[in-house]
């Protein structure tokens, strides 16, 4: 099967939509049907499709898509990588360093779907540039209480927050 390429540029990042996520929902559905017809008990020498090395997440988006627009900073738009974007439920988030961060497109916590506003504010705060700042600092705080020989009481709640903060922030992607 050839690989499906999208354009390239800025023309080629765009916004994550209720009609996006029909639109995958709809390839996915599609595929199902076609592996049930079409199945078969030795596949062969068929090579199975992977995620491109230049599009992971915690890259920067490759130079091929150029500058991206300001409007499109923090937001998500539908899947670059042909792997995820084919039949995978996600979109992706780019910060103004052009960093790419994966999110999955089902409900949150069952409850917040890729449209709901806490969602997509969070999602704003998780990739900014000073969210990760903050959180090393968070953990060098919390390395400093931790080698105090006698800590007064109360460290042991601000312990709990950073050790809240940081599982947060590494279980917020996907």
């Amino acid at each position: 099967m050839a690989t499906m390429l999208l354009p390239a540029g800025p023309d080629g990042l765009r916004p994550f939509t209720r009609e996006s996520l029909a639109a995958i929902e709809q390839r996915i559905s599609e595929e199902r049907a076609r592996n049930a017809k079409e199945y078969q008990a030795d596949p062969g020498n068929t090579e199975e499709p992977k995620p491109r090395a230049d599009m992971e997440a915690g890259k920067v988006l490759p130079r091929i898509f150029g500058d991206i627009p300001p409007g499109l900073v923090g937001v998500p738009l539908d899947d670059i990588d042909p792997f995820y974007f084919k039949n995978h439920r996600t979109f992706v988030v780019l910060n103004k360093g052009k960093v790419i961060f994966r999110f999955s497109s089902t409900s949150a916590l069952y409850i917040f779907s890729p449209f709901h506003c806490i969602r997509r504010i969070s999602i704003r705060i998780l990739v900014h540039s000073l969210f990760s700042l903050f959180i090393m600092c968070t953990i060098l705080t919390n390395c400093c209480f931790m080698a105090m020989s006698d800590p007064p009481q109360w460290t042991k709640y601000i312990e709990l927050l950073i050790a809240a903060l940081v599982y947060i922030h590494r279980h917020l992607h996907i």
